[in-house]
């Protein structure tokens, strides 16, 4: 029974957003809707203009002519006279103030400047665009009417002033000029006239853009067979607008959306059904769930957006296999596909041929799933890139040869768009890159480069830590190889093994297999050894924090002793008090318990790796008796209550441990003594 628990709670809202999001933004169609596109031909029967529709121009055509009138406008102009006669009033009374200035140079001065505001100052970027010959003209209004002035006298306010230079050459002069400060008597006093300019290109682009003919009540618009041009294009667009608009103004109440919500319901349900019975461990963490849910309702909106804009190539330009392999590379290969189904459907509702569509999406993601189980090295995603580029061709070509009968008839240019397509798929590694930041999820990608024994962290364990780096080698080795034999991530357990133990280096000579002589545990008390052992692993958090490590690497540092005890330091508490009750607390592990596979199987690895170590008799019956030993003691303390790891998965692993160890541990032949000759 479902219960409004808070993440029940979340689950709902998440759901709800996704589909009032992907509802919201379904572009709305007309009751009488027709898939086509530029180049293909008409499929459905003979169809006539019910009323009068006007014949626009094709898309390239009026954006050749919007180009045309950007390119040979002229923007309006104004004059702003009050700032001229501020500007005089204020540069006369300056001069009248200076003590060398004569009445005559006075009146020179200012008649000089009123020329240049007669002649008109202008801002710099519209005397860059005059002085380069691309305004010759300006536009003026002068009473409701556009008039044409000449450009050629109006100058910059820099250019003005060095007309004035060059005007009072004197020495006196351009001391007086400087001393004044001319410079802040210059503005300009031709300015744009934004509102007006604008009103003039619309009005342009109105002349420019308006119908070209019209469609009379009968006329035929296209006939089955006939290849849908660019100007067909356009009368079916303003048909299909005509026709949609009438249909509001008739009906009144229009129940599409509630249509589109009710599909993009049923899709999301079917999404979060496969989760809940199937894949139990996303739907419980919210954020593998919200990322799931959020990633595939964006890539929706995303689609539709495209489809909008370029609605002929739309379609074949999306990278729509980017889902399946972010979602792939952080998930499992089931999700993905799972997935990418929902998406497909969900775009297909927008998109001129759905089957097609669905047909041709199917095969590529299921072939960039099938060619990319593990994203582990980039050279994997140029082929999975390549083998999506053939799937698109082939099934592109052959749905092509099922429809025209022939290869004559197919559109060649798809293929550009399809290369287009895989150019935008390798962007998949940036966005796995992102994600990872995002919602601290770690790809393959990730874990291999983790797992290079060169990075500081591993080189200074290696160094300050010998037998401890080699006993992780050993751990990894073991644990990779029980966790394949399982189906777990190998390479998440690789990574987690060797950086278990990182938190020794802080004390390394108190490990026993960093130690060469004395024991330093011998003169110190139990509890005092048992929080030297224990520290290693809050250590190890402290040191995973600094290097950046990932929260799941984190994980397996916390959990590789999960709760359980430092039992020979315990031990010896207790034999040396046997008739008190030792507190078992300074000798527990912080926790928590396992409580992944990959986890699981560090612990019982770690345990049985050290313990191998101690053993005289490394006969298969030893060694079985070890294995068999250490890992039921862990089921018995309780320390695998929290991991999802079956029973028969813990036979499968002992197994495993047992042969590898029987193989590390085989004798050797001993080599014969050469023998000398006399």
């Amino acid at each position: 029974m479902f219960k409004f628990s808070r993440k029940n709670l979340v689950r709902l809202l998440l759901f709800v957003g996704a589909i009032i999001l992907i509802s919201y933004f379904i572009p709305r169609k007309s009751d009488q809707d027709f898939s086509y596109a530029i180049g293909r031909p008409w499929t459905y029967a003979l169809l006539t203009a019910p009323y009068d529709i006007p014949v626009n121009l094709d898309s390239a055509s009026a954006a050749m002519r919007r180009d045309s009138i950007d390119r040979t406008f002229v923007p309006v102009y104004k004059r702003d006279n009050a700032v001229a006669v501020k500007n005089l009033n204020e540069l006369g009374q300056a001069l009248l103030k200076h003590e060398q200035v004569t009445p005559s140079l006075q009146g020179q001065i200012v008649n000089a400047v009123r020329g240049l505001y007669a002649d008109g100052i202008v801002d710099n970027v519209t005397y860059t665009r005059i002085n380069n010959g691309r305004m010759p003209n300006m536009r003026f209004i002068v009473g409701n009417v556009a008039q044409l002035s000449p450009t050629s006298k109006m100058k910059s306010v820099r250019k003005a002033y060095a007309t004035i230079d060059s005007i009072f050459p004197m020495p006196y002069a351009r001391i007086i000029i400087d001393d004044v400060k001319l410079v802040n008597y210059l503005s300009p006093n031709v300015l744009c006239d934004s509102v007006e300019s604008e009103r003039l290109l619309e009005q342009a682009y109105l002349k420019a853009l308006a119908p070209i003919g019209v469609k009379q009540k009968g006329e035929r618009i296209v006939d089955r067979g006939e290849i849908v041009t660019p100007q067909i294009y356009e009368i079916l667009r303003e048909y299909e607008r005509l026709q949609q608009t009438r249909e509001t103004a008739e009906n009144g109440n229009d129940y599409r959306f509630a249509g589109q919500i009710a599909v993009a319901t049923m899709l999301l349900l079917c999404f979060y059904t496969f989760l809940y019975y199937f894949r139990q461990r996303t739907f419980n963490d919210m954020r593998r769930l919200l990322f799931l849910v959020a990633f595939v309702a964006v890539f929706t909106l995303v689609t539709y957006l495209v489809m909008m804009t370029m609605p002929t190539i739309g379609v074949y330009v999306m990278p729509f296999t980017v889902l399946p392999i972010i979602i792939t590379t952080f998930y499992d290969s089931r999700t993905a596909m799972f997935a990418h189904i929902i998406e497909t459907l969900l775009c297909s509702i927008v998109v001129a041929y759905p089957m097609e569509f669905i047909f041709l999406q199917f095969i590529a993601g299921l072939t960039a799933i099938m060619t990319l189980q593990e994203l582990s090295r980039r050279s994997q995603l140029v082929k999975c890139a390549v083998f999506v580029l053939i799937a698109y061709i082939v099934t592109y070509s052959a749905l092509e040869i099922v429809n025209e009968g022939n290869i004559q008839n197919i559109n060649w240019h798809i293929f550009l768009y399809f290369g287009l397509n895989v150019v935008f798929l390798s962007f998949a590694y940036i966005f796995i890159f992102l994600i990872e930041k995002m919602f601290g999820f770690i790809s393959t990608v990730t874990l291999v480069e983790l797992t290079d024994v060169n990075t500081p962290l591993l080189r200074e364990l290696s160094e300050k830590c010998p037998g401890t780096f080699q006993h992780s080698l050993q751990v990894s080795n073991l644990a990779a190889e029980a966790a394949h034999v399982i189906g777990a991530n190998v390479q998440l357990v690789r990574a987690g093994a060797l950086y278990h133990d990182i938190g020794k280096i802080d004390n390394p000579a108190f490990f026993t297999e960093n130690q060469r002589g004395e024991n330093p545990h011998k003169m110190l008390p139990p509890e005092v050894s048992a929080k030297i052992i224990i520290e290693h692993v809050t250590n190890g958090v402290k040191r995973a924090d600094k290097a950046k490590l990932p929260q799941v690497i984190k994980d397996f540092i916390v959990q590789h002793h999960g709760a359980g005890k430092a039992k020979y330091f315990y031990t010896m508490a207790c034999n040396a008090r046997p008739d008190e009750e030792v507190d078992p607390a300074p000798y527990t592990y912080p926790g928590p318990n396992p409580n992944t596979k990959e986890t699981s199987i560090l612990m019982m690895a770690d345990s049985t790796e050290a313990a191998s170590r101690s053993l005289t008799d490394h006969s298969d019956t030893s060694i079985s008796q070890l294995v068999n030993r250490i890992i039921d003691s862990q089921i018995a303390d309780g320390l695998l209550k929290d991991s999802p790891i079956s029973f028969r998965d813990v036979e499968k692993i002992k197994q495993c441990f047992i042969s590898r160890l029987c193989t590390m541990y085989h004798s050797r032949i001993k080599y014969p003594d050469a023998v000398k000759k006399n």
